[in-house]
């Protein structure tokens, strides 16, 4: 089975409760206009041998307050997710929270093939021209479901959002480019790249670089 990651990291704090254990997806194909992570579109990138991702998931079960997926679009690599989330049901007792651009019923299948593998999706694709006033959602079309008893403990978040939930953890690769996890409100970006300006830096993101190929 071939899986592909753009990346892994420890801890999120930004996409749902506690210190979660974050996985990203690579390839998506709904490519929603505005999105801020055009670099998680291009399929057939970043294989990741799935040993290695129960590897690391073995690696901070016990430390991790829960599992968050996004990407790119999880269900588009559906077979990789399932045996990902299998094991991890087998080695922690903490929530899995998906993030997918999908809405609900288009997922319903997979959900109904893989009964008690997800606690809370966060459904629906970004949509630049809408508000954004509710919490871990990008625009207020997106839809918390909550499926399990598990997953109750994500509908502290079903409201509207607190400056709290727009706080974003940087991280920086070997390459020493710096990413963001978390939902920014609509500026911030900006913002950012003036205030690198004003001190001497320069900021571009892979939304400058244009669109990625299929």
């Amino acid at each position: 089975m071939k899986v592909f990651l753009s990346r892994v990291h420890f801890p999120v704090t930004a996409l749902g409760p506690g210190r979660r254990l974050g996985l990203w997806f690579q390839g998506c194909s709904i490519r929603c206009p505005g999105c801020i992570s055009v670099d998680t579109w291009q399929h057939g990138i970043g294989e990741v041998d799935p040993a290695e991702i129960i590897d690391l998931l073995d690696a901070h079960a016990a430390e991790a307050g829960g599992l968050t997926i996004s990407g790119g679009e999880p269900f588009e690599q559906p077979d990789a997710l399932a045996l990902l989330l299998r094991h991890w049901r087998g080695i922690s007792d903490r929530s899995i929270l998906i993030f997918t651009g999908k809405e609900l019923a288009s997922v319903k299948p997979w959900l109904r093939r893989n009964t008690g593998l997800v606690d809370a999706i966060i459904a629906g694709p970004y949509r630049s021209e809408l508000p954004q006033t509710l919490a871990l959602r990008g625009s207020d079309n997106q839809q918390l479901h909550v499926l399990t008893a598990l997953g109750r403990e994500l509908l502290e978040f079903d409201r509207p959002a607190l400056p709290a939930d727009r706080r974003l953890d940087v991280m920086f690769d070997e390459a020493g480019d710096a990413w963001i996890a978390g939902i920014p409100s609509r500026g911030d970006i900006g913002r950012l790249r003036r205030a690198l300006a004003a001190a001497g830096h320069r900021a571009s993101t892979s939304a400058d670089q244009g669109p990625v190929a299929a």
